[in-house]
């Protein structure tokens, strides 16, 4: 019964996206959650572009202040560094940008991160939450996810964290698309094209020198591929990040945007929709798909 129910409300969603403009009224109130300067860029980074030019308000969040990822500096030298790192992306992508004070590879669910993050969507006054999901590879990443989820419902409870004031209603809460396949995939529900984002993406992306042009290459042993100029690093770092199309979210572009347009689309981010958290409006849905 709980399959079957899962999939009409997936059929419902998929439909309501298909049938509805795009109100340009709404202003919608986004925040994404990483667990380190550039997960969220990464992730969303097209996606929040094209909503900062709509007017609506994106607010990156990483939950570590990202002082372990480096393989030659850390501590507080590697996490200034990723803090001006960020201000400068949030400039690039349009929008606003915070690092919180953990520790990077120490991330823990306490009761004191998750009331961090339950205030910080309290005063973002948010429609609509994104984070990583529960399985993953990095602890900082699952328990991002936790406290993501543990924070749902909890952000509309007055007696929770009572200092700051509750929403009056639970937002969506969405997770950004990974690869990993147990204990269950990554499932599409909602797919934004990025093809017009896509460069300012990976311009923004480019502010995290320290991630994408020194560490992340040096854990995959290609450190010597990366190029000095700025102009060639920024055409390595577009095909190495290239979006690669499932066969699930070709299905679900096409029937976000139509065969003729869905079938045709290359760059894209997808989000499945959270079960902790209400459905999207099909007001909420059309805006973020840019429709």
């Amino acid at each position: 019964m709980r399959k079957f129910l899962l999939k009409a409300s997936s059929l419902f969603l998929l439909i309501a996206i298909t049938s509805v403009g795009c109100s340009q009224s709404l202003k919608l109130n986004i925040v994404v959650f990483g667990a380190h300067p550039d997960d969220a860029d990464y992730k969303v980074g097209g996606s929040a572009t094209k909503w900062a030019k709509k007017g609506h308000n994106v607010l990156f969040v990483s939950i570590t202040n990202g002082d372990a990822g480096h393989q030659e500096m850390g501590g507080r030298q590697l996490a200034k560094r990723r803090r001006k790192e960020a201000r400068e992306a949030a400039k690039r992508f349009g929008i606003q940008y915070r690092v919180l004070s953990n520790h990077d590879g120490q991330l823990m669910p306490t009761l004191e991160n998750r009331e961090e993050i339950i205030k910080i969507i309290r005063e973002w006054k948010s429609d609509i939450v994104i984070g990583h999901r529960p399985n993953d590879y990095h602890p900082d990443h699952r328990n991002a996810s936790t406290l993501m989820q543990d924070a749902a419902y909890m952000v509309i409870v007055p007696n929770v964290v009572p200092g700051t004031p509750a929403l009056s209603k639970n937002p969506v809460f969405l997770y950004m698309e990974d690869n990993f396949q147990k204990p269950q995939p990554f499932n599409p529900d909602i797919c934004v094209d990025i093809s017009g984002s896509y460069k300012q993406k990976i311009y923004a992306m480019s502010a995290h020198e320290s991630q994408y042009f020194e560490w992340l290459p040096w854990t995959s042993h290609s450190l010597n591929e990366v190029p000095e100029g700025k102009e060639e690093r920024l055409e390595w770092l577009a095909k190495k990040r290239m979006p690669v199309i499932t066969e699930k979210e070709r299905e679900c572009l096409i029937k976000c945007y139509g065969e003729e347009k869905g079938s045709k689309i290359t760059m894209a981010e997808s989000f499945e929709v959270c079960e902790y958290g209400r459905r999207p409006s099909e007001t909420e849905i059309s805006q973020l798909l840019g429709l």
